[in-house]
């Protein structure tokens, strides 16, 4: 019934620019789009011809209504759009989390005597507007900074200037008392005036008119104030000079990239101002599973510069967003001037995005450890993998097994542990592959687990003894009934085994024939990725360093050097290169070696 309801709706729909709505049941919004044909996108969905990513899949699984608006342009579309995400947070949108809560610096001129504060509302009311900012911490060290340099008033509520007497700031040098009149107006506003060039990064502009007032006060012999003006403005340069010059050349640009993970991005923008990096902010975007890189970029500069108090003439990017002409119409209208988005290929510009990218990946890496040392989130997960994995208690020890070789050569294997969701890297091992050649994850698999749990049958009294309450592989079906195999060889039968395929994230579990999807929004599926993609992590460093060594003494072969003595060569040296340089007498000098080898070596290389 609710699909011919649907199928009635897309009859209606106009071949015109618009937005659309998909809600659910109760009429939540799931998803808002735009287009410059609402007939042709909307049909597209559900068409049997068109393929649909999972994403897209699992939404119209739960569409049950549709709604749309028709729009004058694209660029109208594009707002409307943009207003639409910020209003419901549809849950498959590309999203700024957490958006209504961004802050601002205000400056508010429209006052008579103007004050310098946090506020989380932008508004067209004559102030000055600096940010967003991804959090308040960073906009309270910032007015901390500003406050010590400048030594604006901040009262809590308007200035009068009238005040019967100072306040405690300006009595230790922290304010220039324009509450109770110590200051002129004209002065006052010149101080302010400052404050703004310094946030948009002007500061040659303070630099000249403090040395300027500062010499005059000297000419008037007015030392104290002199030499106040003085320590600002040698404050000033010093913050002038720490900061990075990114081109003498470069005016106003901002520099975007993000790193992602699953259904989070993690967004790094880089504002130069006059060719100076002044300040650096990273926010996270939800919603971003499946979605196509220019999309996710598109999402990040429809939300982010919508609310922009200054957008400069140039935006440098990592990756072409989606719609990038309607974009930078979009942008011309808010600046009231040409916007130019430009993915740079090679050069200065393209160093510069990719250290942008750089820092988005760290900053990404800093989330998911900030993650995991939340321990309501930790123990959540916990309590929702025990819950659908059908664990006999919390999985407080998690041991996850990978394999890492190039076409069968140099294969290793890593055993990685968490306990209490959090990883214990005293516990980790890692494994030379021995036993297999060629190609064959599984058995490579089944070596490393054999040799672990081994241990256990053993009663190894070192950590190998601690017995774990979930054992995860890294891989599909397969992987995981090669290691049930083992576990019946070893006669281990009461340890919980888990697969997880990294391809579409499902879970595979004995006794099972269908693969558990969990929720991408889900704690216990956050925690399993992790683990797995440190126990990948962990093995590929260790096949790089093993393929490293391989590839150096591959390269080395003489008549009598077998790989105790090549290792010895090798680790006295360095280098191959090394090693040639060297003289007879130095290569005999290496424990296990002979002048007789030595000069066997020589002869060979």
């Amino acid at each position: 019934m609710e699909q011919e309801f649907l199928k009635e709706q897309l009859k209606v729909l106009p071949e015109k620019p618009g937005v659309y709505m998909f809600k659910d049941k109760s009429g939540k919004v799931l998803y808002a789009g735009k287009s410059a044909s609402l007939r042709d996108r909307v049909k597209s969905y559900f068409s049997p011809h068109h393929t649909l990513d999972r994403k897209v899949e699992t939404l119209m699984g739960g569409v049950r209504d549709l709604d749309f608006i028709v729009t004058d342009s694209e660029q109208e579309a594009l707002i409307l759009e943009c207003n639409l995400i910020k209003q419901h947070h549809p849950r498959f949108n590309v999203r700024l989390k957490d958006d209504k809560s961004y802050p601002y610096i205000k400056v508010s001129l429209n006052e008579e005597w103007p004050r310098v504060f946090i506020t989380r509302r932008f508004e067209n009311d004559g102030g000055r507007y600096f940010g967003p900012y991804a959090s308040a911490g960073s906009v309270r060290n910032t007015l901390d900074l500003l406050k010590r340099l400048f030594r604006y008033c901040s009262p809590r509520g308007i200035i009068t200037g009238r005040r019967p007497r100072p306040c405690f700031d300006y009595f230790i040098s922290r304010c220039v008392g324009a509450c109770s009149g110590e200051i002129s107006k004209d002065e006052y506003r010149e101080i302010i005036g400052q404050v703004i060039s310094f946030l948009e990064g002007r500061h040659e502009k303070i630099v000249r008119a403090l040395r300027h007032r500062m010499e005059d006060a000297a000419d008037k012999l007015e030392f104290e104030k002199a030499s106040q003006l003085r320590d600002r403005l040698q404050s000033i340069e010093s913050i002038s000079e720490g900061q990075k010059v990114i081109s003498a050349g470069v005016g106003d640009e901002d520099v975007v990239a993000f790193a992602r993970e699953r259904d989070n991005a993690c967004v790094q923008i880089f504002f130069i101002r006059s060719g100076k990096l002044i300040d650096k902010e990273n926010f996270v975007l939800e919603g971003t599973q499946d979605e196509e890189p220019g999309q996710i970029m598109a999402g990040f500069i429809q939300q982010f510069y919508a609310s922009a108090p200054f957008i400069p003439g140039k935006i440098l990017l990592q990756t072409e967003p989606s719609d990038k002409a309607v974009l930078q119409s979009w942008l011309k209208g808010l600046r009231g001037g040409s916007v130019i988005l430009l993915v740079p290929q090679r050069g200065e510009k393209k160093k510069l995005v990719d250290m942008v990218a750089q820092n988005a990946e760290q900053a990404l890496a800093q989330l998911k450890a900030r993650w995991l040392s939340d321990s309501g989130k930790t123990s959540a997960a916990l309590t929702e993998l025990q819950e659908k994995l059908g664990l006999p208690g919390l999985p407080n020890r998690v041991e996850c097994y990978d394999i890492s070789n190039i076409r069968g050569t140099s294969a290793v294997g890593s055993m990685v542990v968490f306990e209490n969701g959090r990883p214990k890297p005293s516990n980790y091992r890692r494994f030379k592959i021995q036993s297999v050649s060629g190609i064959d994850d599984y058995a490579m698999m089944q070596e490393v687990l054999r040799r672990r749990f081994k241990r256990i049958k053993a009663q190894d009294a070192s950590s190998w003894a601690a017995v774990p309450d979930l054992v995860l592989i890294d891989g599909g079906k397969g992987h995981l009934t090669s290691a049930q195999q083992v576990m019946q060889e070893l006669e281990i039968d009461k340890i919980p085994l888990a697969a997880l395929a990294k391809e579409n994230e499902e879970l595979f579990l004995p006794r099972r024939t269908e693969p558990l999807l969990l929720p991408r929004d889900s704690q216990a599926l956050y925690l399993l990725q992790r683990i797995r993609d440190e126990a990948h992590r962990f093995a590929l460093s260790y096949h790089l360093k093993v393929r490293k060594r391989a590839a150096l003494t591959s390269s080395f072969s003489v008549p009598g050097i077998g790989p105790k003595r090549k290792r010895a060569l090798f680790k006295h040296f360095g280098s191959f290169k090394r090693i040639k340089e060297a003289s007879v007498e130095e290569i005999a000098s290496v424990p296990g070696m002979t002048s007789q080898l030595a000069e066997k070596v020589k002869e060979s290389i």
